[in-house]
């Protein structure tokens, strides 16, 4: 009888585990989901706005030309 009683405890501390990793791996994918929206929201506003990204130029190039 102590042997049934310990492989229940076992058994219900198993499964519990097993449903709290379930639940952490839910939060984690909601928290990425989350930031896919937002980055794809900044990104459509972004294209809105015709907002480009910055490029290094070469400011020797433009020194260059300012005579012509």
């Amino acid at each position: 009888m102590k042997s049934i009683k310990a492989l229940f405890v076992v058994t219900a501390l198993s499964i519990s585990s097993l449903a709290m990793a379930e639940g952490g791996a839910d939060r984690t994918f909601a928290r990425m989901e989350q930031a896919r929206q937002t980055s794809l929201e900044a990104y459509r506003v972004a294209q809105q706005q015709k907002v480009e990204a910055p490029v290094a130029s070469s400011p020797t190039e433009q020194a260059e030309h300012t005579n012509c």
